[in-house]
């Protein structure tokens, strides 16, 4: 009766209903199409299929969180304290639900499974399903004393500090996956995992591609022609770079392993300095004769560029 209800104490109960008026219907090994279907089907017709055992351990669900790093920071690697709203086991029960010192009881109507059969009569004979038990809601157990902490649940959700270690080379937008960081198991099951996202601010020189590493620095127009020594910074603090004579707006030069330390690998990146020449502006008269003067001193040999250029003029026109 406590499966069944008064279809279990029915005398008929598992008879095939579909005799009579069908001479027989459906009768011998298979009792009624429930049976049928669920020899084939594994109790998908009607049955309900059989649910997990509710005390077998279950991994716990993944969680989320976000941390902020600087250029240097996620170049370099470093140390993080990032805040996760995750579930654990309640402290004061231990994850059972009952208060301390008493123990949860298994539910008595389905005796530990977290479900129970019910039949009802059809057409073509008694249709058994399963569901939920109600007397302990699925979780096969009984807690006469809940705990004061928990409410009986034997969890908690609360927000915590987690330190993480940030791996030298970590990019903006990409996941760093602390194992066991996640909501706690059930039933003894283990922790899922702490996904983080990290966000890279900009910086205000380097820009980053790969593992390498960008940045363009001004020098004047004597510099350029003449060549000279500039300082230039990397991640390492300021090296010197020697700019050599005749250098045009737009040359890079190559500071190897001055880049981004590689992730799960040794060796960094390389930098590359792009020179941006800078025009003067607001000459002075005398600033302006100079110019002039030096214009004038110049041919065709000191703009090897322009005369290439004024010689595709020519061809294309003809002239």
């Amino acid at each position: 009766y406590d499966q069944f209800g008064h279809a279990g104490v029915d005398p008929n109960f598992g008879a095939s209903g579909a005799g009579g008026a069908y001479g027989g219907g459906f009768t011998g090994d298979f009792g009624d199409l429930g049976d049928i279907f669920s020899s084939f089907f594994g109790g998908g017709f009607g049955t309900g299929g059989r649910r997990a055992n509710p005390n077998a351990p279950r991994r716990g669900n993944d969680t989320a969180a976000a941390v902020n790093l600087s250029f240097e920071e996620a170049a370099k690697g470093c140390r993080k304290t990032v805040k996760v709203t995750k579930i654990e086991n309640c402290k004061e029960c231990g994850g059972s639900g009952a208060e301390k010192g008493t123990t949860a009881k298994t539910c008595p109507v389905c005796h530990g499974s977290g479900q129970v059969l019910s039949a009802q009569r059809t057409p073509f004979g008694v249709m058994q399903t399963q569901k939920v038990c109600d007397n302990c809601h699925g979780s096969g157990k009984i807690i006469d004393k809940p705990c004061h902490v928990c409410a009986g649940k034997g969890r908690i959700r609360h927000t915590v500090e987690q330190t993480v270690d940030i791996p030298a080379g970590i990019d903006d937008g990409q996941i760093i996956n602390v194992r066991g960081g996640g909501d706690a198991g059930a039933n003894g099951g283990p922790s899922g995992d702490l996904r983080i996202n990290v966000n890279v601010r900009p910086h205000p020189i380097f820009e980053r591609d790969g593992y390498d590493v960008y940045c363009e620095i001004p020098i004047t127009f004597a510099q350029a022609a003449l060549g000279a020594e500039v300082v230039v910074p990397t991640l390492d603090g300021k090296v010197k770079l020697n700019i050599h004579e005749g250098t045009q707006p737009g040359d890079e030069f190559k500071l190897r392993g001055k880049g981004v330390q590689r992730l799960k690998y040794s060796g960094r990146g390389d930098q590359y300095v792009k020179v941006a020449v800078e025009v003067p502006k607001e000459l002075t008269k005398a600033q302006k004769d100079k110019l002039k003067e030096f214009e004038s001193l110049c041919g065709e040999k000191n703009y090897k560029k322009r005369k290439s250029f004024t010689d595709k003029i020519k061809d294309f026109f003809n002239e």
